[in-house]
């Protein structure tokens, strides 16, 4: 029985880029989430309750979505020209300003402008950029996964937190709060993180603007990026009517933490090991269909429970376990799905879809609140998902692969083409993608069964 090999240890230099990149990253979806439980009443009280309509309140929580999904791609590809840390310089100034100026707004529309200019600071593409120039392949699948847990804590302790500051500093005290943590983070990341020694495209990581078509058309993509966008847009339509629903039962904006805290720390631990089980032993289409279920049982749940905060709760547990399930396992299933030169830009698709689905399910539940009320807005979100679960349950099963990349000595990078076909022939190997300049090849491979130290000597 051969023993296990030992896992390559990041450099300290790539140490410092993970840990403050995640952090930026982490800042920067703050912008979303710290304020999410408590924006709804603040934009509508702003307006005052006879002038501030649904629909104002509704784009203030939405309109950041948009402005992110527009520049999201393009700032990136601006990075690819000026370079990645004038871009995040830019982006998270821009942030900041943003966030000032929604601390003094006078007036709903004031705060509208504001979050539309917090969003506009699209900074995501920038940083996982330059963390890509700043890791080698071995560890770069850790070093972006550091990103994705900063994103789920900021989630869940946003959620939390968010109520009770809002109790000693006010909903404006939150949004200065965030521009000066963002400029803060603009020190971490000139005085902190590694400067790259040279800047190139990293099709694992980077999106490729020339090649999103073929993403669009792959449909099992698709079937993923409806799902992000549902996900989201119930989200934001969620937090755009259920504090009006918590008011209505007497709950003031800082007491909501209460019901909150149960949904997201349960939500959490639960899905650690529902996760667990579904990548080690390949049920992960199963857990991602209970996890739509979930959502679905409780979306519908609430149209019968907003007369009991304790019912309430009950949901937002159930619906935040289903949540999370399906927040860790659609980026895996993205990144098992799309070939391994084109991972990047489907991570960058699916990223702009889910910022149209915050826009979306910000505009649209105000609307069906306006409507029809508390029926109109999760009766959306359960027709929306309802749809989701239909889709999923007809896709086939994701193969139990991973990706993994190597460097291309530059003596095999002349001989490509045999090269291809001896590794495609090593036990486990699933597929074979050389990088556009042959420095790094790609592979598939089985989770189980990959014959890594053969590939190892094919490139010596």
């Amino acid at each position: 029985m051969s023993k296990r090999k030992p896992q390559i240890q990041m450099l300290p230099s790539e140490w410092r880029a993970s840990t403050s990149l995640a952090g930026v990253y982490a800042l920067r979806m703050l912008g979303m989430f710290l304020v999410l439980p408590v924006l709804a009443l603040h934009a509508h009280s702003l307006g005052g309750e006879n002038s501030a309509s649904m629909k104002m309140v509704g784009l203030a929580m939405a309109v950041y979505g948009l402005t992110q999904a527009l520049l999201q791609l393009p700032l990136g590809i601006l990075s690819d020209k000026i370079g990645r840390k004038k871009v995040i310089f830019l982006g998270m100034t821009v942030f900041a300003l943003g966030s000032f100026l929604a601390a003094f707004a006078p007036n709903v529309e004031t705060l509208v402008v504001a979050r539309a200019i917090q969003g506009a600071g699209a900074v995501s593409a920038a940083v996982t950029a330059l963390l890509a120039d700043l890791t080698r392949e071995e560890v770069r699948t850790r070093a972006m996964s550091m990103i994705g847990l900063s994103i789920g804590l900021t989630f869940s302790v946003s959620l939390v937190l968010s109520p009770i500051l809002t109790r000693y500093i006010g909903v404006n005290g939150l949004f200065i709060l965030m521009g000066i943590l963002s400029l803060v983070s603009l020190t971490l990341v000139g005085f902190y993180t590694p400067n790259p020694q040279q800047q190139r495209l990293h099709e694992d990581t980077q999106a490729q603007p020339s090649r999103i078509v073929e993403v669009l058309k792959n449909p099992q993509l698709l079937r993923l990026n409806y799902g992000i966008f549902a996900l989201q847009a119930g989200l934001m339509a969620i937090f755009t009517a259920l504090p009006f629903a918590l008011r209505d039962l007497g709950w003031e904006k800082f007491e909501h933490w209460k019901v909150y805290l149960p949904a997201t720390v349960i939500g959490l631990v639960l899905m650690i090991p529902a996760i667990i089980v579904g990548e080690t032993r390949n049920k992960l289409k199963q857990v991602f269909v209970i996890g739509i279920t979930l959502v679905l049982f409780a979306q519908a749940a609430l149209l019968f429970s907003l007369n009991s905060v304790w019912l309430i709760a009950l949901c937002l547990v159930i619906y935040f376990i289903g949540f999370n399930i399906l927040e860790a396992s659609l980026p895996s299933l993205v990144s098992k799905i799309a070939p391994s030169d084109l991972k990047g830009t489907a991570m960058g698709v699916y990223n702009t879809l889910q910022s149209l689905g915050v826009f979306a399910g910000g505009m649209i539940a105000s609307k069906m609140y306006a409507l029809a009320g508390y029926d109109g807005v999760f009766g959306f979100c359960c027709v929306m998902v309802l749809i989701w679960l239909f889709i999923a349950a007809l896709a086939p099963a994701p193969k139990p692969v991973k990706n993994v990349a190597f460097p291309v000595p530059a003596h095999k990078q002349r001989d490509s083409g045999s090269l291809k076909a001896a590794i495609t022939a090593v036990a486990g190997v699933e597929s074979v993608v050389f990088s556009q300049d042959e420095q790094t090849v790609f592979l598939k491979v089985l989770q189980h069964g990959f014959d890594e130290q053969e590939v190892k000597k094919l490139l010596d």
